[in-house]
C-alpha cells in the first residue's frame, strides 16, 4: 500500500528538520508510540501500539534514518514484530520545501504487513495505515508549531 501527501507547517525548515529529528517529538505524534530510544544518529528503537479494527497490536522495532540531505529530506524505514499478529515494515520519503517563513513537508510512504494481520484485507490495511500516517504529520504539525510559540 501506498499513498501520498503534504503538510503545511508554519516554521522554518531548519526548526522542522530539528523536530523531525528530536526522538521526543516523534514520541508524541506517533499514534500508540509507548517508547523511543535513539541508538545512534540514524537509528531508534521504537515500541508503537497500533489497532486495527478488532485487533490490537504491540509492535517492536527499528526505525531508521537513510538517503539524509540535511536539511532537505530523508527516509524513514520502519521494520517491527508484532508477536501473533505478524509484522510491520515501511518506508517513507519525506522532503521538507520552504515556502516563505513556512515549510511544506512533501511525503511518500509504503506499508507492508504481514501474518495475521494481513488477514484482515487490504482495505482495511489501506485505511488504518492511511489513518495512522495523517495523524502523524497532523500532530507533528501541532509539536512542530507548539515548539515554535513557546520560544
Amino acid at each position: 500500500m501506498d499513498f501520498t501527501g503534504e503538510e503545511r507547517i508554519a516554521a522554518p525548515r531548519d526548526v522542522v528538520w530539528a523536530a523531525l529529528n528530536d526522538p521526543e517529538i516523534m514520541r508524541g505524534c506517533i499514534p500508540g508510540c509507548q517508547a523511543i530510544e535513539r541508538l545512534s544518529p540514524d537509528t531508534f528503537e521504537a515500541t508503537i501500539k497500533v489497532k486495527f479494527s478488532l485487533l490490537s497490536a504491540t509492535f517492536h522495532g527499528l526505525l531508521t534514518l537513510s538517503n539524509v540531505d540535511a536539511p532537505n529530506s530523508y527516509t524513514l524505514s520502519a521494520e517491527g514484530k508484532g508477536g501473533l499478529a505478524g509484522f510491520a515494515k515501511g518506508a517513507a520519503d519525506i522532503v521538507l520545501e520552504e515556502s516563505g517563513a513556512e515549510t511544506i513537508l512533501h511525503y511518500r510512504a509504503k506499508a507492508e504487513l504481514g501474518g495475521r494481520l494481513a488477514q484482515f484485507g487490504a482495505r482495511l490495511l489501506d485505511a488504518t495505515s492511511q489513518r495512522l500516517a495523517e495523524g502523524f504529520f497532523s500532530d507533528f504539525n501541532a509539536a512542530v508549531v507548539a515548539k515554535m510559540a513557546a520560544g
